[in-house]
């Protein structure tokens, strides 16, 4: 076939256009693509990931390819690997006696598995990429040496007389030996959680300057003298004192002696100077050429990114070329002003003040210009993605936000509430760079709230309130690689932080509602533009109830989409407004997938005002894209009518592999399983089959002929419903209901199946009601939360474990034998319901 030279000169720019976006996804926001199409049928782009993380050296290849599956299985397409400690303390702790001592991060055996998931990646279609180095703060490892490591000023000082001939030596400064740096490690070698002590803290120093000033009171600039070129390499000093009393300062710079935090003990090593061109590109160097010899045929498709976290690594206060740097940037010599490093004043207070603030500007040039644009430029060279959380640190973010290719910020489920971290500076921030994807990394938890006991309902308004602020794509924390057989549960944990979003949690299987959800939330989010808050975009009242309502807004080429959420736990009515004329509002349920018209608007004064009904934590888009549908009548949101009530008896069934009775049991009514006097059921986690056979009379048929649901009551904490061996599905948060097909009921015996599950916390606590078989140490932060000391022998020679009693598996323990349990089972009450 032939083509002339114009064809394939256009064929090349439009592939070179499609190329163009395929690489840069971040400015991407699908406005040419129909919503509707998103929103039922959403993209890869649009779902979540998960950042991964892999403890010490307790992981496997089978454990691997399980946790990919699921995650691809469930509607995950992206992973980020963190090679961490065998457990976070918050900080690097350590569990003894791991089966597999060998694999130790960034070392040839951890290489291994790092390509086997890389190609089980590529056979998913699944992206996966890997934070800098091991740890999680924030860019070096064992190959940086104390020269390419964090510096910071030391100084010794000398009070002397003058008006005489000096000949002294001056002392090399001294730094306290242990590492510069805000956490402490727990070190193997010797037990202790401490910040340890650095050898090259006490050998390692370069001198910056010899300088002689008045020995008290404010330094005038004319004062300062420089000795430098008169000290000998031994610190030897000869000088004729002027009259006076004079103070000799010796100015030199060390290694912070800061290491990366939480990684192996073995594989801990410095942070790398983030200012200094030598260090960076040496780091750069080697990560970037460990990745192409162990995984270079896989980079592209298999391995795509590298990560750099929330900076926790601290603030330097030298790099071997500052002087040059500042002198460069700033206009003038710091030299003189190097005493105000000792606590004194130069000048006066603002001459002493303005060369703070210009030292402070230079690091931030130095942060952006060195180690952001470096990383930047050796990536892209690479064919890999940048992926940063561009905060904590000394730098401007809005000069940083070009360089990265997909930028994070995060939020905490602080309280059961959404706490959000540097996230509405850095969703300005990136607003302002004209990206359009706000990644987060999402739900990181603590102790207190997240102990094998969150489920997807308390998650969703924390979720939704992160929407209504600018996120458009969740990135979980954390999804924690599981080496073991699932005999082994809840399994491996990262310890002290993070969601508990792992393939061996409870609720993982029927959860993926929820990730559909989200998947359905983010398609809209990224579509079309942003339109920033106004007074009058968009206004509520809440007319019953107490609310809690956020919304967001994009539009494009005359369509407006609004998410509008109440991130409130209680239900209730209100009057929303919106900036729009002359559209039908359209009403779209990203729980359900559903899209309907809304019959019942006013438009007035320029604005569409809307009554709207919500449940607790429940969210909706509102969308307008056509003109009034005509014939429209009735209300928004109609009442329903009740059929029948479930009462009675219900045959459960639990899985007795976690403690449940053998056989199924009767409950002569909807009860929650931690008031039932059966050990079994009272501490059971899992999943329990409700059943029950029930009749409907032929008019009540007729009534629910059009319209006719399931409303489950309480739920604790998520359900999967089936009539007549028909799965309607997952019913995961308020309203609690499920739609039934019409024709699904008959008159007699229908079967109705029930599958509830709760969260890992009874079975747990239910252990600790039976003779221990495992040795715990206590965690550091006195929240009264334990991570597993050793493995045991008889889990290591995979023998039936001493305590009979006990069904659960774990490397951090929150719980006691008087840890209060937490509500459980279908408590109803269930209804048939007709619109």
């Amino acid at each position: 076939m032939k083509c002339c030279k114009k064809e394939v000169l256009l064929l090349l720019t439009i592939l070179i256009a499609v190329m163009g976006q395929a690489q840069n996804p971040r400015k991407l926001n699908a406005a040419s693509a129909d919503p509707a199409k998103l929103f039922l049928n959403p993209p890869e782009a649009a779902k979540p990931g998960v950042l991964w993380m892999w403890m010490g050296n307790n992981l496997s290849k089978e454990g691997i390819t399980k946790d990919l599956e699921a995650l691809k299985t469930q509607g995950f397409n992206r992973t980020t690997m963190f090679s961490l400690a065998d457990v976070t303390t918050p900080w690097a702790g350590y569990i003894s006696k791991s089966a597999t001592p060998e694999i130790i991060s960034w070392t040839e055996p951890w290489w291994k598995l790092v390509r086997h998931a890389a190609t089980e990646s590529k056979r998913l279609g699944m992206d996966f990429g890997m934070f800098n180095g091991p740890s999680y703060s924030t860019s070096g490892g064992k190959w940086i040496s104390a020269e390419l490591s964090m510096q910071e000023i030391s100084w010794s000082d000398y009070p002397v007389s003058g008006n005489q001939r000096l000949a002294i030596t001056l002392r090399r400064p001294t730094v306290n030996p242990r590492a510069n740096q805000s956490f402490p490690h727990h070190n193997p070698e010797n037990g202790k959680l401490e910040k340890p002590e650095i050898e090259d803290r006490k050998t390692y120093y370069k001198d910056i300057a010899v300088i002689a000033v008045p020995a008290s009171g404010i330094i005038p600039e004319n004062k300062v003298i420089d000795l430098s070129s008169k000290m000998q390499a031994d610190g030897r000093l000869e000088w004729d004192a002027p009259e006076g009393d004079w103070k000799i300062y010796r100015f030199g710079h060390t290694t912070r002696g800061t290491l990366i935090q939480p990684a192996q003990w073995e594989a801990t090593g410095f942070e790398c100077d983030k200012m200094s061109p030598e260090a960076v590109n040496f780091h750069m160097d080697h990560v970037i050429g460990e990745i192409q010899k162990h995984l270079g045929d896989l980079i592209g498709n298999g391995f795509t990114h590298v990560h750099f976290d929330s900076y926790e690594a601290g603030y330097p206060t030298w790099t071997p070329k500052m002087r040059e740097e500042f002198l460069s940037r700033r206009g003038y010599d710091l030299i003189s002003y190097l005493p105000i490093f000792a606590r004194r004043t130069v000048g006066s207070s603002q001459d002493s003040l303005k060369f703070k603030q210009d030292f402070d500007a230079t690091i931030n040039d130095l942060y952006r210009d060195v180690y952001f644009t470096t990383i930047s430029k050796k990536l892209k060279e690479a064919n890999l993605s940048f992926l940063c959380e561009p905060y904590g640190g000394p730098w401007r973010q809005d000069e940083i936000m070009p360089l990265i290719h997909n930028v994070m910020t995060e939020f905490w489920t602080h309280g059961g509430r959404y706490m959000p971290v540097e996230l509405e500076p850095t969703v300005a921030a990136l607003r302002k760079s004209g990206q359009n994807i706000v990644e987060a990394e999402a739900f990181t938890g603590d102790p207190r709230e997240s102990k094998w006991s969150e489920t997807p309902s308390w998650l969703k308004s924390i979720g939704d309130a992160a929407f209504c602020a600018g996120v458009n794509r969740m990135i979980l924390h954390r999804f924690v690689q599981q080496p073991w057989s699932d005999q082994y549960k809840p399994g491996n944990t990262m310890g002290q932080w993070g969601t508990h979003f792992d393939r061996t949690q409870t609720w993982w299987k029927p959860g993926k509602a929820m990730v559909e959800y989200w998947a359905r939330c983010q398609a809209l989010l990224q579509w079309g533009n942003i339109v920033l808050s106004s007074k009058d975009d968009f206004t509520s009242k809440t007319t019953a109830g107490k609310l809690d309502i956020k919304e967001i807004h994009r539009n494009t080429d005359g369509t407006d989409i609004y998410f509008v959420a109440n991130t409130g736990r209680s239900a209730g009515a209100a009057d929303c407004s919106f900036k729009v004329t002359g559209k039908q509002p359209e009403l779209w349920d990203p729980v359900t997938g559903t899209i309907r018209d809304l019959p019942q608007f006013v438009e007035a004064n320029g604005s569409i005002s809307i009554p709207v009904k919500f449940d607790s934590a429940q969210s909706f888009f509102v969308v307008f894209r056509k003109k009034p549908s005509k014939g429209l009548s009735g209300v928004n949101f109609p009442e329903a009518k009740e059929l029948s009530t479930f009462g009675g008896a219900w045959q459960v069934k639990f899985d007795p592999l976690w403690g449940g009775p053998a056989k199924p049991v009767n409950f002569a009514s909807l009860q929650d399983w931690t008031t039932s006097a059966e050990p079994g059921i009272k501490y059971f986690s899992g999943t329990a089959v409700y059943t029950k056979s029930f009749d409907i009379t032929a008019a009540q048929l007729t009534v629910g002929k059009s319209s006719m649901y399931l409303n489950l009551g309480q739920v604790n904490h998520i359900a999967r419903v089936k009539i007549n061996n028909k799965d309607l599905g997952v019913v995961w948060t308020a309203p609690w209901t499920v739609k039934i097909p019409v024709g699904l009921l008959k008159t007699k015996a229908n079967k109705l199946e029930i599958e509830v599950t709760n969260v890992w916390a009874n079975r747990l606590i239910g252990d600790e009601q039976e003779p221990p078989d495992i040795e715990w140490v206590p965690g550091p932060l006195g929240l009264g939360a334990q991570y597993l000391k050793e493995f045991p022998d008889w889990f290591l020679k995979n023998q039936p474990r001493p305590s009979k009693g006990r069904f659960c598996f774990t490397t951090w323990n929150y719980f006691d034998k008087n840890s209060p349990l937490i509500s459980s089972g279908l408590l109803g009450p269930v209804k048939l319901m007709a619109e």
